[in-house]
């Protein structure tokens, strides 16, 4: 490696020659500068080969105490070794390497470099502290390989200790591309499904039908064809594909485009078409990724529809879910969940209603709904609940005057020391195991029944014996006041419990505004026919003059960009429902369409998310561990400062606008 340290290399001469030229140059036109720089010059030049002069004698002199350390069969070993290898310095800096590691990386000068430079992979500090000897496939220049290590500690003398790593690498380029090749080749299974052909179909005029059926195929062929996959379609609306993994991997990057195809198909439909489609790869066998598909397609149409999810062993991926879900216009589902409801309520001789952490509104109504029912149905029946928050306080103020319901609400403790096997927990507005009010109620129960209105998130509670998860409601209260209609022949409900009902619709469509279809309207007239009335509706939502202030306390640190409002509480504010109630108010101000409001709870950070359609802010937040629906969402972060929270929330904003911008 002696040439490396020779100053008068061949780039060298070049340069210098350059350097001639512009200093003979710059006397033609000024003799005094031009003097000048030869003399600067060759101060350089005679500095950098003393320079260079030295290291070579402190390289020597490194081989020299190295080399009196080995035997000759180990020194013969290191030279004439066929594995590339390299000796790297305690700091990192390469010391030494031998001709086969040159012709790895082409011949390039990299003595003195950090191997990190050179090696991306390798972790200095680890290696050192002996956590790490072995690094799987590396990649350097164009191959691969697999790196392995070695600590030699050498003596410096006056009782201190020199460590030196070396480091050899063994070539598994050629592993590397037969094990990428069989895993691009492998099957993966793709499950579509028209998430709303029948409501497609019956808004479509007559003559036109057979045209929206044939072009849907007709997309869902071509686009088998585009991934030399093969398809079998298996129902009115349901397809399968076998696809080679590698197909995957580039429709991922381009976001599954399909979905917007048939989103665009317009042959006089009023109704756009949209897909749900389940991707179950990285099983050991075919029928596991047909396992892994129907789940994903599954959790796909749990979320709304119009959506790919991509399921690999446990992690998943999300592809689209930007559109407004599409309100059902039969009731059928809901009639069929009702009696099977009330069929697992007979068999059981305790029923426990729970929601989740934190109750608002639509989770404490749609618990009194179903409560109401089972009490006609002469069940035991309790309300779990841990701890009222203001948002409820009046309706629980209103609710504990009634002699029925003096022991009604209860505890998780209690709740867990009641529960028998032949108990059923009924979810209300709540599905995902963080936001459950009680994980342990969950686990210690036999038979789980789940009611919501949210989209289905990656943390759902599995095993429920009865599922119920419609993202298209406007409220969990919507969903049970139809549910309720089904389970008993002449509803009867209070006059207050209809109240919490329609407080819950309320809320959640904040009066009617957002999420609101025709279902809506009709659950709220029933409602009403059973005694709701809507002015004391609305003198649950009254507020003191305190909260009054503080809410807007809030609203004055909004900051506003591209239609986009951040606010934070002030430390003083520690309440989530304060944040909420933020959020929603700065939607009603001008030029701004999407709101978020953050609030510092313990060590956790809560995000509200509202939006006006302009920005889902269920994909953005779920891109934060959180969920919710497209105009309304929250998220939850542990250990988190606020403007570390804010600081990911703009963060995935941009990432958000900038995918909608390459669409």
């Amino acid at each position: 490696m002696d040439n490396k340290y020779n100053y008068f290399t061949t780039s060298n001469k070049r340069y210098m020659l350059i350097i001639a030229v512009l200093i003979l140059t710059l006397m033609y036109y000024n003799t005094e500068l031009g003097i000048l720089a030869i003399s600067l010059y060759s101060i350089l030049v005679i500095y950098n080969i003393k320079n260079n002069k030295t290291r070579k004698t402190e390289w020597k002199k490194f081989i020299e105490n190295f080399s009196a350390k080995m035997d000759d069969a180990t020194r013969n070993t290191l030279l004439k070794l066929p594995l590339p290898m390299i000796i790297v310095g305690e700091n990192g800096n390469i010391l030494w390497y031998n001709q086969n590691f040159s012709l790895t990386i082409e011949g390039k000068d990299v003595l003195e470099k950090n191997i990190t430079e050179v090696i991306n992979e390798f972790n200095l500090k680890q290696v050192l502290d002996g956590r790490k000897s072995h690094i799987k496939c590396a990649h350097i220049m164009n191959n691969y390989y697999d790196i392995y290590t070695n600590i030699i500690e050498t003596d410096k003398g006056k009782g201190t200790k020199d460590k030196i790593i070396l480091v050899y690498l063994c070539d598994i380029t050629d592993m590397y591309n037969v094990v990428k090749s069989i895993d691009e080749n492998k099957e993966t299974v793709m499950l579509i499904e028209v998430d709303n052909l029948d409501d497609v179909i019956k808004t479509t005029e007559e003559d036109k039908k057979p045209l929206i059926i044939a072009e849907i195929e007709r997309n869902i062929n071509s686009y088998a064809q585009s991934l030399n996959a093969m398809l079998k379609k298996y129902g009115s609306s349901k397809y399968i594909l076998s696809i080679q993994d590698k197909y995957i991997q580039k429709e991922m990057e381009k976001k599954f485009d399909i979905l917007d195809s048939v989103r665009e198909i317009n042959m006089g439909n009023k109704l756009t078409v949209t897909l749900s489609i389940g991707i179950g790869r990285g099983g050991n066998t075919p029928l596991e990724n047909q396992s892994y598909a129907a789940s994903a397609k599954e959790l796909a149409l749990g979320r709304g529809g119009d959506q790919a999810v991509v399921k690999s062993g446990e992690r998943l991926a999300f592809y689209g879910g930007k559109t407004k879900e599409v309100e059902k216009k039969t009731k059928v589902r809901a009639r069929v969940i009702a009696h099977a409801l009330v069929d697992l309520i007979n068999e059981s001789n305790k029923v426990f209603i729970m929601g989740h952490v934190n109750a608002d509104i639509d989770c404490l109504g749609s618990a009194v709904g179903i409560y109401s029912t089972v009490k006609l149905l002469n069940k035991e029946c309790y309300i779990i609940l841990d701890g009222i928050n203001n948002s409820i306080k009046p309706m629980m103020e209103r609710l504990k005057s009634e002699k029925e319901y003096g022991n009604t609400f209860i505890d998780s403790f209690k709740a867990l020391d009641n529960i028998d096997e032949d108990s059923i927990l009924i979810l209300v507005d709540v599905h995902s195991k963080g936001y459950v009010d009680n994980m342990k109620v969950v686990e210690k129960v036999k038979k789980l029944v789940i009611i919501d209105h949210h989209r289905k998130s990656t943390d759902s509670i599995e095993g429920a014996l009865l599922s119920y998860i419609e993202p298209y409601a406007s409220s969990t209260s919507e969903l049970v006041t139809e549910m309720i209609q089904y389970m008993v022949e002449k509803p009867k409900l209070k006059s207050i419990e209809a109240e919490a009902l329609l407080a819950g619709i309320c809320v959640d469509t904040k009066n009617f505004y957002f999420k609101t279809g025709v279902r809506t309207f009709e659950a709220a007239s029933f409602l009403r026919r059973l005694g709701a009335d809507t002015l004391d509706v609305k003198k649950l939502f009254s507020d003191d003059l305190d909260t009054y202030l503080k809410r807007y306390e809030i609203l004055k640190s909004a900051k506003v960009s591209n239609g986009i409002a951040i606010a934070i509480c002030p430390p003083t504010i520690e309440d989530s429902v304060l944040a909420a109630q933020a959020a929603d108010e700065l939607l009603n101000i001008t030029g701004i369409h999407s709101s978020f409001v953050f609030v510092k709870i313990g060590d956790e950070v809560l995000i509200s998310g509202r939006s006006l359609g302009d920005i889902n802010v269920q994909v953005l937040l779920e891109s934060l561990g959180g969920g919710g629906h497209m105009t309304m969402a929250g998220a939850k972060l542990k250990s988190v400062s606020i403007e570390e929270a804010v600081e990911k929330l703009e963060n995935a904003i941009d990432k958000y606008l900038m995918e909608g911008e390459e669409k």
